[in-house]
């Protein structure tokens, strides 16, 4: 019998987007409870290059990076009920090997992807979306009245943490360090954008501090890192809490926990991977954000799509150019 093969991204170092190597690979046979998904778009995102340059150590070499990706079931395993062969599906997970034109996944691990929402926008914004709703309604609880700061308010995930923060009633500060993406941020929804470099930067969390009344806000999102921690931290009101869910500028030195007893602030470091392993919660955050994407509490840029074999360009415009735009692979 001839093995099957398709084609995947393949890392054999870490290094610049050059480590990003097409080729072809042998298919894996499913087992009991296996799905096989042909994939259609796969999401590029900045965690894929701190895979990549060896930031995060998390992939095995030689590997196969990626995150979250869209399909088509080709063939579904012994005792599979949930699907079938051509129902759509999408996925989110840590254990990569995604940029590839297939995967063998569980079944449990799968996600309906409903009829009324492309593939390009579901792909889009399935690992942000996620995240977001993580953010939001499960570390923390974002409601009408709430006051939030959110860092880069004018990035990717800046602009869908603004957007829905709005729909759901909450005063949303934003920063931003150009005037390109201080526009997106104000397009999102927040009340004020603060520069915090370049012309017209301002002290944030002086400012934050002057917009509240000096009572601070009640959490900080905060996905640029080492650059914006101490800034986000000072914008704390009593009893706040700041959210770190990247570091876009490099991770955040060790930090004193005696720092948190000024205002009885918290810090915690959030992966959606941990809250989208159990079935049942991660399809009811995942109708949450199909439901947001149909009700447009946020919107998503048009996307930009590489062919699988252009990775390493998707890569380098990811970097250039940071994730106002969703990235997508093609495979």
């Amino acid at each position: 019998m001839i093995q099957a093969t398709h084609q995947a991204i393949v890392m054999t170092e870490y290094g610049g987007p050059e480590v990003l190597k097409i080729a072809s690979v042998d298919s894996q046979p499913l087992a009991a409870g296996q799905v096989r998904v042909r994939h259609t778009r796969i999401g590029v995102n900045f965690h894929d290059i701190y895979v990549r340059s060896g930031l995060y150590k998390t992939l095995a070499l030689p590997g196969t990076p990626g995150i979250e990706a869209v399909g088509v079931v080709a063939e579904v395993g012994q005792g599979v009920s949930r699907f079938r062969p051509g129902d759509r599906v999408c996925y989110v997970s840590g254990a990569y090997s995604i940029y590839a034109a297939e995967r063998v996944i569980s079944h449990d691990e799968l996600i309906a992807v409903p009829d009324d929402l492309s593939d390009a926008l579901v792909a889009s914004s399935l690992l942000r979306g996620l995240t977001a709703d993580v953010l939001l309604h499960r570390v923390a609880r974002v409601s009408q009245g709430s006051r939030i700061l959110v860092q880069a308010a004018g990035g990717g995930m800046g602009q869908i943490l603004s957007q829905w923060a709005t729909q759901l009633g909450a005063m949303v500060i934003g920063t931003a360090g150009s005037d390109a993406t201080a526009k997106k941020a104000d397009q999102a929804g927040c009340v004020e954008v603060i520069r915090y470099r370049g012309a017209g930067a301002q002290d944030v969390a002086a400012r934050v501090q002057q917009l509240t009344g000096g009572e601070g806000v009640d959490v900080a999102y905060d996905g640029v890192g080492k650059d914006s921690f101490d800034a986000s931290l000072a914008s704390l009101g009593i009893g706040g809490q700041l959210v770190m869910y990247g570091q876009s500028s490099g991770p955040v030195p060790p930090l004193e926990i005696a720092r948190l007893s000024a205002k009885s602030n918290s810090v915690c470091r959030p992966m959606v991977f941990h809250f989208v392993k159990k079935p049942r919660e991660r399809d009811a955050m995942a109708a949450r954000l199909f439901e947001a994407l149909r009700k447009k509490h946020f919107r998503m840029g048009e996307s930009q799509e590489f062919a699988l074999a252009d990775a390493a360009q998707a890569h380098r415009q990811l970097e250039a150019h940071g994730a106002q735009q969703p990235i997508l692979l093609v495979p």
